[in-house]
């Protein structure tokens, strides 16, 4: 058989008439010669190749909806902790304990904060995430039971840590969830949607808090809390479906059943069997075992250290600056704790505000760079980062969301400092909640970019950074602002940051290469 025939069998049959025509004609002109032949052999080939499969099967009004819901998951971390504030001083009255004494309940609760996601963020990385929401749930559920009932300061410490575990590993699991669904080209809009919960807690919190306090007592924040942490339980075990790309890829492999939400559960069982066809290539290969230690890992490495250590630092100015608000309006302006949870308004707007500012300049300095190295843009297949400079993408949109930060800090810290203007205070702190929010989702989105088998592995080594420093915040910021007071609390808070700064620029210049000698490492080790 010639070449020329093979390549007539090789066809589907009803072309085969059609291709046997055009070569009687085609060897009449011109002899036909090996190239030719291979050409057309590797068209033919390339034509039977299956397409790549998508990168999520989900459609862009599904990612919205589940992203939003474990946003607002999310949301229980920030606020159990902001919510519990205004009722310090009616708590150390009812146990007759020191203000030291109640407040070490805030701090225990913030390094719990920080340790438990390393456990709770491994373990979705390997069995996926919904068993992680579970286990978080059934924990804050149990915490919260508690302190509603419990009648002692000992008991009160021990099951704000328990509520602590349950609340933080949500925010890790969340920023997972986005990893598995949504490629980098639009990572800066849903991180913008993940974020809303984390954002909105502390300026909820607050409100919810005095509210509650004063016109129901304290223990009504706890059965609050209960009804929001059950409530939240059945709408995650009913409606939320597993996305962990170790269980079902691009979602089109089906979860055990165990691991189903009960609207896929019966979805699953009305469906016949062999009706969609399931991309088992999107399934990562998961550790043999969850390792509670890998997010320590990532402070190894020198890129992930930087990007860790400037967010941790910038939340814990953040932080600084939210847990003095309420104090310094109070002793100030005389307001009432209802009127000084309203007042934390403005910033959680301006943080919701930045999915249409910040998250936009994200995905498109992503698609400049992208048309720049020719690389095609598809929303639904991932971008092999080797070909993008990808810090250089994130870092371009932080750095000035960076320093207009600062400056608007050191202005709401002189405002405050004269009591110039309420107005002023408030426009201030919406501009500071746009301006960090961009700062800092810039940030972890380039942490989950660069760590994008271990997404949540990765958040856990941010939350743990941050956590901790934000305990620091906590505790030195009343000793801070009563010695230098507030204005140049301000200032120091941005000069910390100013002086960060040159370690993000050195990112962009040394970032690719170090990210390249620590993959060389892994394959190395992985060979041996």
């Amino acid at each position: 058989m010639t070449s020329d025939e093979k390549l007539v069998v090789s066809a589907t049959p009803q072309d085969q008439s059609q291709v046997e025509d055009s070569d009687r004609h085609s060897l009449a002109e011109k002899p036909i010669g090996n190239d030719h032949v291979d050409g057309d052999v590797e068209k033919a080939e390339q034509a039977v190749q299956p397409p790549e499969p998508p990168y999520s099967v989900y459609t862009h009004r599904e990612k919205a909806w589940m992203i939003a819901l474990v946003s607002f998951t999310a949301l229980i971390s920030p606020l159990s902790g902001q919510i519990y504030l205004p009722v310090l001083p009616l708590l150390a009255q009812n146990y007759n304990v020191s203000t030291s004494l109640i407040n070490l309940t805030v701090t225990t609760y913030l390094i719990l904060q920080g340790i438990a996601p390393s456990f709770i963020g491994n373990l979705s990385d390997v069995y996926g995430r919904r068993p992680a929401f579970m286990i978080c749930c059934v924990l804050y559920l149990a915490a919260n039971i508690g302190l509603a009932l419990q009648n002692s300061f000992a008991a009160l410490l021990a099951l704000r840590c328990l509520q602590s575990c349950g609340s933080a590993a949500t925010v890790t699991a969340g920023s997972g969830v986005v990893a598995d669904m949504v490629t980098r080209a639009e990572r800066g809009k849903y991180l913008g949607y993940a974020a809303m919960g984390v954002t909105l807690g502390p300026v909820l919190g607050p409100v919810i808090g005095g509210l509650i306090g004063q016109y129901l007592g304290w223990r009504w924040i706890f059965w609050f809390l209960v009804i929001l942490s059950g409530t939240m339980f059945v709408v995650l075990f009913t409606f939320l479906p597993e996305t962990g790309r170790n269980v079902v890829g691009n979602g089109s492999i089906p979860s055990p059943w165990w691991n189903m939400s009960l609207l896929a559960y019966i979805k699953q069982r009305r469906r016949s069997k062999g009706t969609e066809e399931a991309d088992l290539e999107t399934v990562k290969l998961p550790r043999k075992r969850p390792n509670p230690f890998a997010s320590l890992k990532v402070l190894g490495e020198m890129e992930g250290c930087i990007i860790l250590l400037c967010s941790s630092l910038m939340y814990g100015g953040y932080h600084l600056l939210l847990t003095t608000l309420s104090s310094e309006l109070s002793s100030r302006f005389g307001f009432s704790p209802a009127i000084i949870g309203l007042c934390y308004l403005p910033i959680g707007f301006g943080s919701l505000s930045y999915r249409y500012t910040g998250g936009n300049l994200i995905d498109w300095n992503f698609r400049r760079h992208a048309k720049a190295v020719g690389v095609t843009i598809d929303n639904n297949r991932q971008q092999d980062m080797d070909k993008l400079p990808i810090e250089k993408i994130r870092l371009q949109v932080s750095l000035p969301f960076v320093y207009s930060t600062c400056v608007f800090v050191i202005g709401y810290g002189w405002t405050m400092e004269r009591k110039t203007s309420l107005a002023a205070i408030e426009i201030l702190l919406f501009f500071c909640g746009i301006c960090f929010s961009a700062s800092l989702n810039g940030l972890n989105t380039l942490i989950i970019d660069t760590h994008a088998n271990m997404p949540a592995t990765a958040m856990a080594a941010n939350n743990l950074c941050r956590c901790l420093v934000g305990a620091g915040a906590a505790a030195i910021s009343t000793p801070l602002i009563n010695r230098v007071g507030m204005g140049w609390a301000g200032i120091i808070v941005s000069g910390v940051w100013i002086a960060l700064s040159p370690l993000l620029w050195l990112i962009m210049a040394k970032g690719p290469g170090w990210r390249r000698a620590d993959k060389e490492k892994r394959e190395a080790a992985q060979m041996k």
